[in-house]
């Protein structure tokens, strides 16, 4: 197979990754991202599991590029496929929940509620607390004091 077809190729399929895995990525920040940033992204959260390493590899970085600057580059979007990733998996954890009262005696049912309830509250799903206020005596509202200038 000749050196062209297999370049093709390799954009081809770095071409279908990109389309067909998106994290949602605000459009104008992924303008200004190269073709391997955007692979790198795309990847990170499906075939690497969240193994930055393998996803620096995946999108075709040399062994020796730096892994920190690659990810102080891309701080903002990682925050953003983060968040985007949990509100993917947050169903899940509702399920996990519910499924466990159904079967309160299944092993490690506390570890699990105790996960899903975390990851829950990080997505925005956290448990209203209520307060009653009362107080012992009634509240008076006093009319505002009068300066000396209004009193001449």
């Amino acid at each position: 197979m000749s050196s062209k077809i297999i370049v093709f190729l390799v954009h081809t399929v770095k071409t279908f990754i990109l389309i067909h895995i998106g994290l949602n990525l605000k459009r104008k920040k992924l303008k200004n991202l190269t073709e391997k940033q955007q692979i790198f992204l795309s990847v990170l959260f499906d075939e690497a599991q969240g193994n930055v390493a393998r996803a620096k590899s995946l999108a075709g970085y040399a062994e020796g590029s730096s892994t920190t600057s690659l990810v102080n580059a891309l701080k903002d979007e990682i925050q953003e496929a983060t968040k985007n990733y949990l509100a993917r998996v947050a169903p899940r954890a509702a399920f996990s929940m519910a499924n466990a009262l159904d079967d309160p005696t299944e092993l490690g049912v506390r570890d699990k509620m105790s996960a899903a309830k975390d990851l829950l509250d990080r997505t925005g799903f956290i448990k209203t607390d209520k307060i009653e206020v009362a107080a012992p005596n009634g509240i008076f509202i006093l009319p505002p004091k009068k300066d000396e200038s209004d009193a001449s």
